[in-house]
């Protein structure tokens, strides 16, 4: 079952179950066919999951903004909606995976400073597509690029 099929499915039983939180994050299935829409076809499964990583990563970014405001309310509610989304995302990688890959990067492109991320970060991010956080990638190359 493909990740749109099994969303469509999950989206009718929250549906039946009356939970509305899940249904209405379950809805993003209309980011997935917008994103289609602008393709010009059906997405493949990297693409879905690319729709899937940018929806979790706009849920983060609210909790972040939804924190500094000293909204709790709103930081419990995208909360419990990143905690639907991730059901369907890949097991993130842990940050010893990520500076292990980013090491081994590094020795492969001879990076030697913080000029040279644009070489390392666009083969980590191809490697962990959807399972890793790019801010945290980027962190993790700064360090070991700086030496620190």
């Amino acid at each position: 079952m493909s990740l749109k099929e099994r969303l469509a499915a999950d989206l009718k039983e929250a549906m039946r179950r009356r939970d509305e939180r899940e249904r209405n994050v379950l809805r993003m299935i209309s980011a997935l066919h917008n994103a289609e829409i602008a393709a010009g076809h059906e997405l493949d499964e990297g693409g879905e999951l690319s729709v899937l990583t940018k929806e979790a990563k706009q849920r983060r970014e609210s909790i972040d903004e939804f924190r500094k405001a000293g909204r709790q309310d709103m930081v419990d509610k995208e909360e419990a909606e990143l905690a639907i989304l991730s059901a369907y995302l890949p097991q993130q990688v842990s940050r010893d995976e990520i500076v292990a890959a980013a090491q081994q990067v590094i020795e492969e492109t001879g990076a030697s400073g913080a000029k040279d991320i644009g070489k390392v970060m666009p083969a980590l991010m191809q490697r962990f597509r959807g399972r890793a956080d790019g801010r945290q990638v980027n962190e993790v190359v700064q360090q070991l690029l700086s030496g620190s």
